[in-house]
């Protein structure tokens, strides 16, 4: 069963999460960037940031919080085995540092439907607690059928 186009537009509960040093640290190690911006403290107080920076691509980490409740949406009613990861894009448009507040909205900007499968992007996007946007991302997911 094809999803529905009449999704798209659809949107989801904004989400907001606060942006911890340790967490930027364990994201940073575990992509193997040991730039000083992001591991360590006093190298990261004296940059022109003031304080730990977040890699660019942490904002997947932010992303995947918004990405769930697609998921998990009964009204689209996807079957979760047969959906794999397509692509995403990512748009960096501000820094994101530790203590930041980013709050994120999501909203689905395209379903096609092919002859075997379809194919879903939803767009996610991210706003500091200063009200300046960071990030703008496109999560392209297939569902097999």
């Amino acid at each position: 069963m094809s999803i529905d186009t009449k999704f798209i537009g659809k949107t989801y509960p904004a989400y907001t999460y606060e942006v911890g040093k340790e967490k930027i640290k364990e994201y940073a190690k575990a992509i193997k960037n040991l730039d000083p911006h992001y591991l360590d403290d006093d190298f990261a107080k004296k940059s022109k940031y003031g304080a730990i920076i977040a890699p660019p691509t942490f904002a997947v980490v932010i992303g995947a919080y918004l990405i769930e409740p697609v998921f998990l949406d009964k009204d689209l009613n996807l079957n979760m085995p047969m959906i794999v990861h397509g692509e995403q894009e990512l748009e960096f448009l501000e820094v994101i540092k530790a203590g930041d507040s980013i709050t994120s909205s999501a909203r689905i900007i395209a379903i096609q439907n092919k002859e075997k499968l379809d194919v879903i992007a939803i767009e996610v996007k991210s706003t500091n607690q200063r009200g300046h946007e960071v990030c703008r991302g496109i999560y392209t997911f297939v569902a097999r059928k």
